[in-house]
């Protein structure tokens, strides 16, 4: 059982919450101060303070005073009026971990809202109520507004989700699950829309799955290195001491460990193409950008991110202050960061794919690794899915961040654009993932021929090779070779590759 508000979470928690069952709880101890901080709330306007977004109305409408007796309508209509996403759906634990980012953050406890609405949130988790979240709308503050109201939606019985997985009235399922909607009270609304959870969410899934595929990635170059018979000088220790960048020299390290033993490779050459040579210090550059963006996001989902706050003073009065924590430019910039790492992943494979596939570079391999060219196309339109790929993400690597549209008449002047960051940033991700499913399959179907010629595999390639050849054969002929793509992927990101 997670209790929410016990500690700092990571991206590890994030991944956990959203693809596995797992109860969450409110942790006394955040119900304690969750208590104490609505208390504040509830004197605001009892008291008939003017504080945004309790007493006043929203963006431009900050101005505009509130009467006391419309303060609950005031909340839910800012939930209806704010469900206003498009698109596609987003995935089933993209929302799974959006609402548990947004019950941490609340349950710090300088929010305002009462503990029954983060109970309420987590009981959704545990009971597999799950909104239906449109994925675009977003501009990156005032926070993820409209994906977190189509949540809310749900939260008040309103709007569309799955149970157990089939769709239905957002009402019918809360009503199934057995969990009663939640009637908003003052700021309680703003407070569970003012956020950056959506970006958060799909950064923290993508940066998950993005530390596994450098991984891979190290494993499907040394693959290619011995079937093109490359040397290991430029992997060399004493190099990377004195160009001393962490991720290159770790990158250095695991590439002399995944060749040690091998026989195939050629340390009597000079040097080889830059896709090989340079490995250490692209993807130790990649592994750079992967430490900042986890940084980055670490803090991201461990803040309280929306807005007004409360604090509690030392001479024991209250004060309420007006930011801007649900800005996303953070997260913004480190969502570009990572797509723009991602697709140097997908390059350098794209390269040494065609490089394994060409007689001129191939050190004597078979044009296209088939056996019988000519009535056998062999590999030869793998790399031209894999160029497809490649020229995509550079397509979708342009940052996000660098671009703004002024929102609710010039209030909101400059947006951070931070979720179309995170959605490019993912999307690139799945890229790179066929790009280097697709290096591990024409990287065995190449080691194969070194294979028959007498030679060894290193001791960590040779583990690679094995459980890829389990599911994969060396193709003789032309074969639909699409479906392998598939299997390599699961093997790769479910089932412990390395």
């Amino acid at each position: 059982m997670l209790k929410v508000g016990n500690g700092p979470v990571d991206i590890e928690t994030v991944h956990r919450i959203a693809t596995t069952p797992q109860k969450a709880v409110l942790s006394s101890f955040s119900k304690r101060k969750v208590k104490k901080t609505r208390k504040a709330i509830e004197k605001v306007v009892l008291n008939k303070e003017i504080v945004y977004g309790v007493t006043t109305g929203f963006g431009a409408f900050k101005n505009t005073a509130i009467e006391q007796d419309q303060v609950k309508e005031l909340q839910e209509n800012l939930i209806k009026s704010h469900a206003v996403g498009v698109g596609n759906p987003l995935p089933e634990e993209t929302v799974r971990a959006i609402i548990f980012i947004i019950a941490n953050y609340l349950s710090k406890g300088y929010s305002g809202v009462r503990p029954i609405v983060i109970e309420t949130l987590l009981k959704m988790l545990n009971k597999n109520v799950i909104p239906v979240v449109p994925e675009k709308g977003s501009v990156g503050s005032s926070g993820d507004l409209a994906p977190s109201a189509h949540i809310m939606l749900v939260l008040i019985g309103k709007g569309r989700a799955t149970y157990n997985g089939k769709e239905m009235d957002g009402k019918v399922a809360l009503k199934k699950a057995e969990i009663k909607p939640v009637i908003l009270e003052a700021k309680e609304g703003l407070a569970l829309i003012n956020n950056t959870s959506t970006m958060s969410a799909i950064g923290s899934l993508t940066l998950f799955k993005a530390k596994k595929l450098i991984a891979v990635a190290d494993v499907a170059a040394a693959l290619s290195a011995e079937a093109l018979r490359a040397t290991r000088k430029a992997f060399d220790k004493r190099i990377h001491e004195i160009k001393p960048h962490e991720g290159q020299i770790d990158t250095a390290r695991r590439m002399r460990s995944l060749l040690m033993g091998s026989t195939m490779i050629d340390d009597n050459k000079t040097q080889d193409q830059y896709s090989i040579r340079c490995l250490p210090q692209i993807h130790g550059a990649i592994r750079e950008a992967l430490k900042y963006v986890e940084s980055v996001i670490t803090t991201e989902i461990n803040s309280v991110t929306d807005n007004p706050l409360i604090f509690k003073n030392k001479n024991g009065t209250v004060s309420v202050i007006s930011g801007g924590n649900f800005h996303g430019e953070p997260v913004a910039i480190a969502m570009d960061t990572l797509g723009i790492a991602l697709s140097e992943i997908a390059n350098t494979s794209d390269r040494r794919i065609a490089s394994l596939l060409d007689p001129a570079t191939n050190n004597g391999l078979p044009a296209f690794l088939t056996p019988h060219g000519g009535v056998n196309s062999g590999m030869m339109i793998l790399q031209y899915t894999t160029a497809a790929l490649a020229s995509e993400n550079k397509i979708l690597a342009h940052p996000a961040s660098v671009d703004s549209i002024p929102t609710s008449a010039n209030v909101e002047d400059l947006v951070s654009m931070g979720t179309i960051g995170a959605r490019k940033a993912n999307e690139i991700l799945k890229n790179v993932e066929k790009v280097i499913a697709i290096e591990l399959l024409v990287a065995c179907q190449a080691i194969d021929f070194r294979l028959k010629q007498g030679y060894k595999l290193g001791k960590g390639t040779k583990k690679a090779y094995l459980k890829i050849r389990k599911i994969v054969p060396f193709f003789k002929k032309d074969a639909i070779y699409y479906p392998y793509f598939e299997k390599i992927n699961h093997v790769v990101y479910e089932n412990h590759f390395i």
